[in-house]
């Protein structure tokens, strides 16, 4: 089985997140193919970990890629914020979240997330929930739709964009992706199109933020997980845009009374990692500690 994302940061997460006893327990929130898992399982060999994600299909990967540890991987077919919702297990060591869309997603789930494939508009993460990219595009009202735009892209066209949008599923139900990144193309000025990245980029995020409700999950996990957390212990969240981001710094800031802030800036790729795994450039890592004896 092929394995195409690259765990981000492998070095820095090592570092930091440290198990301080032997039969240490791990929660990976952000599975994924099961990149970081492995690093930490090959690194502490009484270490367990507990590994979420809503994904079945990549689950399946991860499932295969960390066979070899047995018992010692556990996997949970759920959403991070429900499993901290309703967990009652023994206190946690180390708490990771990696807050990035999968390489897979892109290239292999087949599911609407690329622009530059056409694909069925979906970008659901669990292929069960019931909200897709093509409800939005085509059902949602104009001005909800530029907000969402704006809100969950910091599109500044966006009323633009949910205008040709509205227009064009009017002729034609918007079905597929390459149909939607042509509409965005067309509704944004000549200047606009010609920019480093596609203009339907800020697009395609905010309906896949949308569809996935990911920025509303993200303050409930943590409460959640800090919760479960032992003293000493230590979450760390890996983020990639700045909605991501700031609802984590906030959050560190905001419970200073639990927990000790470890980086006071966030740790960033090095440069080297950049050019030899691309989507780590925009990634950012803070990790806090549960204070207490």
């Amino acid at each position: 089985m092929e394995f195409v994302h690259n765990p981000v940061m492998p070095n820095e997460v090592l570092t930091y997140l440290v198990p301080k006893r032997e039969n240490a327990l791990m929660v990976d929130c952000t599975t994924g193919e099961g990149g970081h898992t492995k690093l930490f399982l090959e690194k502490y060999p009484a270490l367990k970990v507990i590994g979420l994600d809503c994904d079945a299909s990549i689950q399946e990967k991860a499932k295969t890629r960390l066979a070899p540890f047995g018992d010692r991987f556990e996997p949970k077919h759920v959403w991070f914020d429900e499993f901290w919702k309703n967990y009652s297990g023994p206190e946690v060591d180390i708490v990771l979240f990696d807050l990035g869309i999968s390489v897979f997603h892109y290239e292999e789930s087949k599911r609407g997330f690329s622009l530059r494939k056409s694909e069925e508009l979906d970008m659901r993460l669990d292929e069960n929930a019931g909200l897709s990219a093509w409800d939005v595009v085509n059902t949602y009202p104009e001005k909800e739709l530029a907000d969402i735009i704006f809100r969950y892209g910091e599109e500044r066209y966006s009323r633009r964009i949910a205008s040709a949008i509205c227009n064009a599923r009017q002729e034609k139900k918007i079905e597929t992706t390459d149909r939607l990144a042509d509409v965005i193309y067309r509704s944004v000025p000549q200047e606009y199109r010609h920019l480093r990245f596609h203009p339907a980029t800020k697009t395609f995020q905010a309906i896949r933020i949308e569809v996935n409700g990911e920025l509303d999950r993200i303050q409930r996990a943590l409460e959640g997980a800090v919760k479960a957390l032992r003293p000493g212990g230590r979450v760390g969240v890996i983020t990639f845009h700045s909605l991501e981001d700031r609802p984590v710094k906030w959050f560190f800031r905001e419970h200073k009374d639990e927990l000790e802030i470890i980086t006071r800036k966030p740790v960033v790729p090095t440069e080297e990692e950049c050019k030899e795994n691309a989507p780590s450039r925009s990634a950012k890592f803070r990790v806090a500690e549960r204070r207490g004896v």
